[in-house]
C-alpha cells in the first residue's frame, strides 16, 4: 500500500499540474484574443505564480527517488572542536532547521539534548514526519562552516566554527533491519543537564553499543528509561539502514568505475555573517546574501540545488530490491 500511494501521488500532481497548465494557455489565448481585456491579463499573471509552484514540486517529487526519501527523517547535529563558539553555532542550527520543519508544517519531536555549559549546545538529536522529510533533508548532511564576529570574544574577533549534520532515515521495526539482542550492549547512567527533581537522581539515560559494528547511541531526553530505549533503538536502526545503503552504493561505485565527483566533501556550505554577508553551498555553487533568511528557515534553494545535482551527475540511490 505504501508503494501504491508512492505512486499515486506524483501521478496526481502530474495530472493537477497538466490540467493548470491548460487553464493557463486558454487564457494566454483569450488575452492575446483580447489586448484591451485587463482583466484576463490580471488573472494570466495571478495563475502563472501557482502553476510555477506546482511544477517546482512536481520536480521535487520526481527527484526524490531514494528508497527513503519519502520517508521521515532523524536528524542529528554536533559541534566540531572550538568549544563555546562551535556549541552555540550547533544551537543556531537547530533552530533554523526548527524553522524550516515549522514553516513546512511538519511534525518535531526533539529526541536527545545535552547542552553546554556555558552557551550552546553539545549535542542534539530530534526527528520530522512528513511527505519526503528524509529526501529532503538528506541535502543538509554534512560538516557546516560559520564565520562571524565573535560575541564571546571581547576583543571582537572574527570566528570560524564547524558543526556537523547527520541525516538518517526513520525506519519503522519491520524495515528490514536485523538487530539481535545479543549484539548489543546497553548500559544506563544518570541524566545531565540545567538542574531538576528528576535530573542526576535515577539512570534513566540509555546508551546502546552495537558490537558487530561499534555503532554507539544514547538518548536522555526522556524521564522514563523504557522511553530513552525505545528512542535510541530507532536511531540505531536508522544508523544500521544508512550503514547498509552505503555499502550498497560502495559495491555499486566499484562495478560503474571511476565518475565525477559524487561526495561533494566534509564542508558542504559556508554561513558568513562578517565582514560581508553571504550563505553559500559549495557543493552547487548556489549563494544567498540575506543570511537571516536563511537562519530563519530559507533553506529550500539549496535543496533544490543539491537534488537537481544529484539526479544531473548520476548519483541517485537505487531503489531497493
Amino acid at each position: 500500500m505504501a508503494r501504491l500511494q508512492s505512486l499515486r501521488d506524483p501521478a496526481l500532481a502530474l495530472g493537477r499540474v497538466e490540467a493548470a497548465v491548460a487553464d493557463l494557455e486558454a487564457l494566454s489565448e483569450l488575452a492575446a484574443l483580447e489586448p484591451g481585456d485587463v482583466d484576463l491579463v490580471a488573472e494570466a499573471e495571478r495563475v502563472l505564480p501557482e502553476v510555477e509552484a506546482q511544477v517546482a514540486e512536481l520536480q521535487m517529487q520526481v527527484l526524490l527517488d531514494g528508497p527513503y526519501d519519502r520517508g521521515d527523517a532523524i536528524v542529528a547535529i554536533h559541534p566540531g572542536a572550538g568549544g563555546t563558539e562551535s556549541q552555540d553555532w550547533a544551537e543556531m542550527l537547530l533552530r533554523m532547521y526548527r524553522r524550516w520543519v515549522e514553516g513546512k508544517g511538519f511534525a518535531y519531536t526533539l529526541l536527545d539534548l545535552i547542552e553546554g555549559e556555558e552557551a550552546g549546545i553539545k549535542s542534539a538529536t530530534f526527528s520530522v514526519r512528513g511527505p519526503c522529510v528524509y529526501g529532503l533533508l538528506h541535502a543538509e548532511k554534512g560538516v557546516h562552516r560559520l564565520v562571524r564576529m565573535s560575541p564571546f570574544d571581547a576583543s571582537g574577533r572574527r570566528h570560524t566554527s564547524f558543526a556537523s549534520v547527520d541525516v538518517l532515515p526513520d525506519l519503522p521495526e519491520d524495515a528490514g533491519v536485523e538487530i539481535r539482542p545479543e549484539d548489543l550492549q546497553v548500559d544506563t547512567f544518570r541524566s545531565s543537564g540545567a538542574g531538576g527533581q528528576h535530573v542526576n537522581k535515577t539512570e534513566s539515560a540509555i546508551r546502546i553499543t552495537h558490537i558487530p559494528t561499534g555503532i554507539v547511541v544514547s538518548c536522555q531526553n526522556e524521564r522514563s528509561q523504557h522511553s530513552n530505549r525505545a528512542t535510541a533503538m530507532t536511531i540505531l536502526r536508522a544508523k544500521l539502514a544508512e550503514r547498509k545503503q552505503e555499502e550498497r552504493e560502495r559495491e555499486l561505485a566499484a562495478v560503474r568505475g571511476p565518475q565525477g565527483d559524487i561526495a561533494f566533501g566534509n564542508q558542504i556550505r559556508s554561513y558568513v555573517f562578517a565582514p560581508y554577508q553571504m550563505v553559500k553551498d559549495h557543493r552547487t555553487d548556489v549563494e544567498v546574501g540575506n543570511v537571516q533568511s536563511v537562519m530563519d528557515g530559507g533553506i529550500d534553494p539549496f535543496i533544490s540545488a543539491f537534488l537537481v545535482g544529484r539526479r544531473r551527475d548520476g548519483a541517485e540511490t537505487p531503489a531497493p530490491t
